[in-house]
């Protein structure tokens, strides 16, 4: 029997979306026929999240979500996936306040690139995954990667694409060659590798857009929630509050 799986969504419902489409793919095409994820989603209302992101207000944007993760552990979650990557900023608050796994989107996607032999991933997101240091440290320190970082109109670019773009569900072919432009770009800064560490990015780049392997953190989380249900997961990749 699967374990169930708690999913803290609509940051954006866009990717969410991918989310619940790609752990159910998963699930059917191991098991056949019918078979499907356990999975207890609970959506929030994204335009509250980026209100307090842009004011900087971590405390409360992590004190909100910890109430969710804690209600769906009690609804029967037996993990919890926050799904975005902006919002792993307080992940380590959050997992904390659990009685079950949280697994961290950057751990799953740190230990694909490790597994495939990539050392210097570019990494792009939105401006707060790639320029504070929640991200790039966590890959450095505990993983040993050497993650390259978008220039600051870059940054600022892709930053736009997400949130005015892909984040309202429209996908640009000019915003795709822009992007695809600023992979060739890390390139030749020395990246050997992709992490599309937004979970909309996947929306508009993919493996045959690219010059560059790339790690999609969306799909990667998804699976390893898929994994973690069917007792495959390892527990390198997954935060535990048992821990504290």
């Amino acid at each position: 029997m699967q374990r169930t799986i708690g999913l803290i969504g609509g940051m954006s419902w866009e990717s969410t979306a991918i989310y619940y489409k790609e752990i159910n793919e998963i699930v059917r095409q191991r098991h056949g026929g019918l078979a499907s994820a356990d999975i207890l989603l609970r959506s929030v209302d994204f335009d509250y999240i980026v209100t307090l992101q842009n004011l900087g207000d971590w405390t409360q944007a992590a004190a909100y979500l910890a109430r969710i993760a804690r209600q769906l552990v009690d609804a029967g979650a037996n993990c919890i996936l926050i799904c975005t990557n902006t919002m792993h900023v307080i992940a380590d608050i959050v997992a904390v306040e659990l009685s079950v796994p949280l697994i961290h989107v950057v751990d799953v996607t740190a230990a694909a690139l490790l597994a495939a032999s990539f050392k210097r991933p570019l990494l792009l997101g939105t401006r707060y995954t790639m320029e504070q240091p929640f991200y790039r440290d966590r890959l450095r320190q505990r993983f040993g990667l050497s993650p390259v970082i978008p220039a600051e109109d870059e940054r600022s670019r892709i930053n736009d694409v997400i949130f005015d773009e892909l984040c309202l569900g429209t996908v640009s072919d000019l915003s795709r060659k822009e992007v695809v432009d600023i992979i060739a770009r890390g390139r030749t800064r020395g990246a050997d590798a992709v992490i599309l560490g937004c979970t909309e990015i996947g929306l508009l780049i993919g493996p045959d857009h690219s010059e560059l392997p790339v790690f999609d953190s969306a799909r990667l989380h998804a699976r390893a929630a898929a994994d973690f249900a069917e007792g495959k997961l390892s527990v390198g990749v997954v935060s535990r509050s048992a821990q504290r």
